[in-house]
């Protein structure tokens, strides 16, 4: 029987990095902590007040949880003006992103972003039709400004694109940078909005800020966070952003119905509770970052900065085999970005020591 599937995905193979049992998981940019049981018990016990009204459908709006995200995001973001409203709320930052590409992408429209990036960007566009432009970055990964500010007024893009820190790279935008683009996208017939990524915002250097700051000035920004990374809940599958009420509205046109759980609901509120118990790690993830940084660049790798929980490293020749050599000693890594690149996350200080033992016995 032939299955009338659509011509472009003919011959594609499902997104996924490899989820192996080993000593050392240090490929798809966890937090390496598990939740400490306080944590444990408010989460099942709020899942369990949960669990005796699964016979009703979800709050579709879930209030409760865009409320208790404003006040977790303008928290950590030193703003005060963020309201329920202006909060969205999906299953994972990938059900986030692909609810703007349905409002804002399709048939027809562009979205630029700039690479090397999220592996899952382009996947956004293909499963809603949009044609996926991307731009060189400098060879530090930073973003060429003037090339991106031109870009912008050529390709005319309805999203522009940017993750910051950005994964593979770890490199984060400054808020000129934030402010030079959205100027840009202001300017493009129709509209444009400018999306920036901030799923590892949480492991930053001290001093460098969100651009949620700039949210009451720029009504095209959309912030993306996620609680998978430093709220070591990447099995809760929980993703949010910050915008307008304009832009949170169209989403809410977008999005399935009742498309979050009572259960996921319940647990993100218990977790979101517990934020300083749960990122009690963050700082030791972030020492171990940039000592993980320093070992590697003594060796002779060049690794660019990095304001996120992984660290890219180069170049290594036949990484490919220095990725299963690595394998073979209990530790799984990531071969992602240029050729002659690899990603390695930020694991526990066990995991990290095997790690760099390995790849010392695996490069001698």
């Amino acid at each position: 029987m032939t299955l009338p599937l659509r011509p472009e995905l003919v011959g594609l193979t499902p997104y996924g990095a490899p989820q192996l049992d080993v000593a050392a998981m240090l490929n798809v940019n966890e937090n390496p902590y598990a939740p400490p049981p306080s944590v444990v018990d408010a989460i099942t016990r709020s899942v369990h007040d949960a669990v005796e009204g699964l016979n009703r459908y979800p709050d579709r709006e879930f209030l409760g949880l865009r409320t208790d995200l404003a006040r977790y995001l303008a928290t950590e973001s030193h703003v005060d003006f963020l309201e329920p409203h202006n909060i969205w709320a999906a299953n994972g930052s990938n059900e986030i992103m692909l609810h703007l590409h349905q409002a804002f992408a399709g048939p027809g429209r562009k979205v630029l972003s700039f690479a090397p990036t999220y592996s899952m960007y382009p996947e956004y566009s293909r499963d809603t039709v949009t044609e996926y432009v991307t731009l060189p970055r400098r060879d530090d990964f930073r973003l060429d400004m003037d090339a991106a500010v031109a870009a912008i007024a050529d390709i005319a893009p309805t999203i522009v694109l940017v993750a910051s820190p950005n994964n593979p790279t770890g490199t984060a935008l400054g808020l000129h940078e934030v402010r030079v683009l959205a100027a840009a996208c202001a300017e493009v017939p129709g509209g444009s909005v400018l999306v920036v990524d901030e799923a590892y915002a949480e492991f930053r250097r001290r001093g460098v800020p969100s651009a949620a700051t700039l949210l009451p000035e720029t009504p095209h920004l959309v912030v993306t966070r996620t609680m998978s990374k430093a709220f070591a809940l990447a099995g809760g599958r929980l993703g949010y952003l910050a915008a307008s009420k304009d832009v949170v509205d169209a989403l809410r046109i977008v999005r399935l119905p009742y498309h979050l759980s009572s259960i996921t609901q319940a647990a993100a509120r218990a977790a979101l509770a517990h934020h300083r118990e749960l990122q009690a790690q963050v700082d030791e993830i972030r020492a171990e970052r940039d000592d993980t940084v320093d070992w590697l660049r003594a060796q002779g790798y060049t690794v660019p900065e990095t304001d996120a929980n992984f660290v890219l490293f180069g170049p290594v020749p036949n990484r490919e085999e220095v990725f299963e050599g690595l394998l073979r000693r209990g530790v799984l890594i990531r071969v992602v970005g240029p050729e002659g690149w690899l990603r390695v996350s930020i694991g526990t200080a066990r995991e990290m020591a095997m790690f760099r033992n390995a790849l010392l016995e695996v490069t001698a």
